[in-house]
């Protein structure tokens, strides 16, 4: 749309141009030299206004889509960032089917409404299917992110915490702190 604008409103300035700058027998009939200047003018013209109006169109920001650009791939893997609601619908007011661990692996079914996808999740031995928003999940590959490290010390901390061994929890406990 824009590149017709520019070029109609390149046609309008050559003419303009073109009564004022050249002599006044030029333009008594129809020849081949006022066809040139009209043709060369508007195409120079259109050519210069659409260069200059058309990245201003292209610098606006785009709006972005689910987790930043990316769009859930049928079956791949995503981990929730923090604890996350599994809804039954897409919206803070649908039901909630069940709460998501922080860490936990969830899979993605592909479709997706606005930062909402549909994915599935194993949560104490029950699979469940629903909504999540996109914005509390990261790939599945970010697991070696100190969130992920440190998490994982922290639950061998606390496994370690019961057995005969308190020496055990306390060096890991020790090495969670180091990687926070």
């Amino acid at each position: 749309m824009s590149l017709f604008l520019a070029y109609g409103a390149a046609l309008l300035a050559t003419l303009c141009l073109a009564a004022w700058l050249t002599p006044r027998s030029w333009w008594r009939r129809a020849n081949a030299r006022a066809l040139a200047v009209l043709a060369g003018g508007t195409l120079l013209i259109g050519t210069l206004l659409h260069a200059l109006f058309a990245p201003m169109q292209q610098a606006k920001p785009a709006p972005l889509s689910a987790a930043q650009g990316q769009l859930p791939v049928p079956g791949a893997r995503y981990r929730a960032w923090d604890n996350l609601n599994l809804r039954s619908d897409v919206g803070v007011g649908s039901r909630r089917l069940a709460v998501l661990p922080a860490g936990a692996q969830v899979t993605a079914s592909g479709r997706h409404q606005g930062d909402w996808w549909e994915v599935s999740a194993t949560v104490e031995g029950r699979r469940h299917q629903g909504w999540a928003s996109s914005l509390w999940l990261r790939r599945a590959d970010e697991a070696g992110s100190r969130f992920f490290q440190a998490h994982r010390i922290e639950e061998q901390a606390l496994g370690a915490l019961g057995r005969a061994d308190p020496h055990e929890a306390e060096r890991l406990v020790d090495r969670h702190r180091e990687i926070r």
